[in-house]
């Protein structure tokens, strides 16, 4: 199961990094933006992002395929 959910995972990991790291680094000062004004929020957001977009590159195979 791991081998087969390898890239989403890879994506989860790196999106979470890249979604706390744009709280950190760019944030909300005012707390009025509704995704970057919590770590934890910006941390989901961008592990779901980085999930659908290393999903992408995931390459099917032929049992898959049917």
């Amino acid at each position: 199961m791991i081998s087969k959910y390898k890239m989403e995972a890879l994506g989860i990991a790196a999106g979470a990094i890249a979604g706390w790291s744009y709280w950190y680094f760019v944030g909300c000062a005012s707390g009025s933006c509704p995704i970057t004004s919590s770590p934890v929020i910006s941390t989901v957001y961008g592990a779901i992002f980085g999930a659908l977009a290393f999903s992408a590159f995931r390459k099917e195979t032929k049992k898959e395929a049917k």
